[in-house]
């Protein structure tokens, strides 16, 4: 075998870090993918470790074992860290220090382990913090400090994982298959044949519990007594959802620990990102099992991504039906890659994840003109739009809020907004970009990820000074915000 000959580089962005990840998703030595490649391993090894550029032909046979288009195998795998360590540097603990993007990107570019361990302080540091806060509220109300913990945010080890993975998990696939087609999950009897298929694999057996203001849970099991009990108060997507969760939790537990320690995720009697991860990754299940992915991938396809009627066809929600279309990214036979997030209405990102490109903010803060938030002024209602990073990439987005029921008379309800979002570039599948000027750079809205990191002086909405701008205060002048300098 013969060494591929650097000739012909391709000037694209280090892709190395990712070359790796999809090698060891589809459980390859680095041999077996060089033999294929019909370079040597310690070629493809340099590769991997971003010492040799690519060239043409071996990008395309790369593209090729990974079942992947060209401009997704091409994507700058280290500009999701760059943005992620510019809004570190965006933190107000941090002004003192003139941090530029150039600066980052050096950083990432010279050793990308070393800015992942600055990432992972900087949530380490951002989650004392925010123990010091609570304990500080629950001093001040004369009651007991909260026991001590380790300083993590297990969310974000979760968030990272799935990003990872690129939100698609062929066993989970695999596993949520065979239980449809040993349970015969039809789409008109779907409760039915997960509660016979609960009690006869399982000897479970299901009780639905009359409405009462003294049953908070919506689900719970009894392992002991193989009893599971579901709220009436649930309407039928999420009654559906919580029976396909419980399925998992028994036929695909397995599965699910192996994934987690597959991806660092160690299991232990205090782990609370083993615990989320174990909830995220039976989500996941749940969601394959009610929308199985050959069939949900067709309809999507054939209705343009209407997402109502796709809640219509498999009797799910609207978050429900968002999510999955995220997971869809089967090598080989994938949908279109999209991001998705959930805010609630004071700006908290609870759910995020980004396959289109864009990035979402770590640590929650936004733009307020991506119409994730303006959903809210039109509840219920799809919106969508056309809008523009400052890097030039244009994305196409809808938004919907959606309501959590919280019981009876009085209860609370909560109100959230789901966007999902996709490059301009495959907008023409979706229905919602009918009559929308995709081509038109006018008519996008000119967005950025958060005040901190934007470079955009000309807005309105502008609540804090970019971290590299340093501002001259006119006490007699008053700019567009309080924030940009009239000229």
């Amino acid at each position: 075998m013969q060494h591929e000959k650097p000739r012909k580089p391709v000037t694209a962005p280090r892709i190395g870090g990712k070359i790796r990840r999809l090698r060891r998703q589809r459980s390859l030595s680095q041999a077996q993918l060089a033999q294929r490649l019909e370079v040597s391993a310690s070629y493809l090894n340099l590769i991997e470790h971003n010492r040799r550029n690519l060239t043409v032909p071996l990008l395309l046979r790369l593209a090729e074992v990974f079942g992947l288009d060209l401009a997704d195998l091409a994507e700058d795998d280290e500009s999701r860290l760059i943005a992620d360590l510019m809004e570190v540097f965006g933190d107000a603990a941090l002004d003192g220090e003139d941090v530029r993007t150039n600066d980052v990107r050096d950083m990432v570019g010279a050793s990308p382990a070393a800015a992942r361990g600055v990432l992972a302080l900087y949530d380490a540091y951002r989650a004392a913090r925010q123990d010091v806060g609570v304990m500080n509220e629950l001093l001040s109300d004369g009651r007991a400090a909260p026991a001590e913990g380790v300083n993590r945010l297990p969310s974000e080890q979760v968030s990272d994982m799935i990003q990872t993975n690129g939100n698609y998990f062929a066993e989970l696939e695999d596993a949520a298959r065979a239980v449809a087609d040993s349970a015969g999950l039809e789409l008109g009897r779907r409760f039915t044949a997960m509660v016979e298929h609960l009690a006869a694999a399982h000897g479970v057996r299901v009780t639905v519990l009359p409405p009462s203001p003294n049953q908070p849970a919506a689900r719970r099991f009894d392992p002991g007594a193989r009893q599971l009990e579901l709220s009436d108060a649930l309407d039928s997507p999420s009654r559906n959802f919580q029976l396909a969760v419980q399925i998992g939790l028994l036929d695909a537990s397995p599965v699910i620990d192996g994934l987690l320690e597959r991806n660092g995720i160690q299991s232990d009697a205090c782990s609370e990102a083993h615990a989320l991860g174990r909830i995220a990754l039976t989500n996941y299940f749940a969601a394959a099992l009610l929308m199985p992915y050959d069939g949900f991938l067709e309809c999507a396809q054939r209705l343009r991504y209407d997402i109502e009627l796709l809640e219509h066809h498999f009797r799910t929600s609207f978050e429900q039906t968002c999510h999955r279309l995220t997971t869809l990214q089967r090598p080989g036979h994938a949908g279109v890659p999209f991001h998705m997030l959930r805010v609630d209405i004071a700006g908290n990102v609870s759910k995020r994840f980004t396959l289109s490109g864009i990035h979402i903010p770590r640590h929650g803060g936004a733009c307020p003109r991506w119409n994730v938030y303006t959903a809210f002024l039109q509840p219920g209602t799809i919106n969508a739009q056309v809008s523009r990073m400052p890097d030039g990439v244009t994305y196409f987005c809808i938004a919907r809020t959606v309501q959590k029921a919280g019981g009876g008379w009085g209860a609370p309800q909560s109100t959230l907004s789901i966007g999902l979002g996709c490059e301009a570039r495959y907008a023409h599948a979706l229905v919602y970009a009918d009559g929308m000027a995709l081509d038109n750079d006018d008519a996008a809205v000119p967005i950025g990820v958060s005040c901190r990191i934007c470079p955009r002086m000309d807005c309105r909405q502008r609540a804090f000074a970019p971290v590299d701008h340093r501002l001259r205060m006119d006490e007699n002048v008053r700019g567009l915000s309080a924030y940009v300098t009239a000229v």
